[in-house]
């Protein structure tokens, strides 16, 4: 089956390593599956196009009810969509975005919601269609460079002291866009670095906003203990994490963040922002930390400094956690399950 999947490919994103993820779950089944990015295109008369093309497509797939799946709303085949998370949590506050999704909805033979909290969402702010929409944890792969320099990662980013064994790196991992909030701790964390200088938060992440990109870049450089990193490959990131203190997240909204799930695969401590996509995977003092203040994520962080069975606790329960409900099996036959649908119609 030749099938077209849609998805927001902004590089070195959590969308794009999802997406191709799951292609690589549809290939395997032996499958044709060619990843566009959504940005490609102007309308969706462009991609019913495309998918008449010869030979033609059988299928398609979007991640993201609006920007992708919008796109798919002109074409004649079956299709399926992935909710992204700012569609749901954040773009069916906006009506005609919410009109035009819930168009999508009817319109797909099934939906896949990564958490449950997702799904009920779903089903209260556009047309009850829940028979179709699946809940699908996110499958979680790590995998680290082995020819990392940690020294010369801090050096880079603009961390020049020498004692770099002793500093405790808070790692904020994200896109630097809006709905990821990059600098909600930046004032606070600050203050606490001034009065414990081994501490320093270091962003890192693709430049996706270019303003707010320019406004983190000039905050990092006039702020104590702040730092910004360049973007690294998958594998570099995932060597930066095993090496920092803590994992951070401080978003606004998430629909499932792959960071977390990785630095808990990782074995790394997740502090993380109590909003509903965080709380679905982080468990308060269980396998990980959560926070609803800049005040509170210092005390949070302090606790983690502190308190050595917290930690442990924390970091073997995350992991144990990933094995159990995000492994790549279960993603896989799902997704392959899934597009049999397509493939029956």
């Amino acid at each position: 089956m030749k099938l077209l999947f849609l998805a927001c490919l902004s590089p070195k994103t959590g969308n794009c390593t999802t997406a191709e993820r799951i292609r690589a779950h549809i290939e395997s089944a032996g499958h044709t599956c060619e990843l566009r990015d959504a940005s490609e295109f102007q309308s969706s008369a462009e991609v019913a196009e495309l998918v008449t093309q010869k030979p033609p497509f059988e299928g398609a797939l979007a991640i993201h009810l609006f920007k992708a799946g919008r796109l798919l709303l002109d074409i004649q085949v079956p299709f399926g969509v992935i909710f992204g998370g700012t569609d749901i949590n954040e773009d069916v506050k906006v009506e005609q975005k919410r009109v035009v999704m819930e168009q999508v909805l009817l319109k797909a033979r099934f939906a896949v919601a990564f958490t449950d909290k997702l799904k009920e969402e779903a089903e209260i702010f556009l047309l009850s269609q829940s028979s179709k929409v699946y809940v699908q944890p996110q499958g979680v792969k790590t995998e680290a460079t082995e020819n990392f320099c940690w020294s010369e990662f801090l050096k880079s980013s603009g961390v020049c002291r020498e004692d770099v064994g002793e500093m405790r790196v808070f790692l904020l991992v994200c896109g630097l866009r809006k709905v990821k909030d990059p600098l909600y701790l930046v004032e606070v964390f600050s203050e606490w670095h001034r009065d414990n200088p081994m501490n320093v938060l270091v962003i890192v992440g693709p430049k996706i906003d270019p303003v707010l990109t320019e406004e983190v870049e000039a905050v990092a450089k006039r702020t104590a203990g702040v730092f910004l990193a360049q973007e690294r490959s998958q594998k570099e990131l995932h060597a930066a994490m095993k090496r920092c203190f803590a994992l951070v997240n401080s978003s606004v909204s998430e629909g499932m963040s792959a960071a977390i799930l990785e630095a808990m695969d990782l074995g790394v401590p997740v502090v993380a922002r109590d909003i509903p996509g965080n709380a679905a995977l982080v468990q308060h003092e269980v396998n990980g930390l959560l926070y609803s203040s800049p005040q509170e994520f210092v005390h949070q962080s302090q606790r983690l400094l502190s308190d050595g069975e917290l930690r442990e606790r924390v970091v073997r329960n995350g992991k144990l956690y990933v094995e159990e409900r995000h492994g790549l099996t279960r993603e896989r036959k799902t997704y392959q399950r899934l597009v049999e649908t397509l493939h029956r119609a």
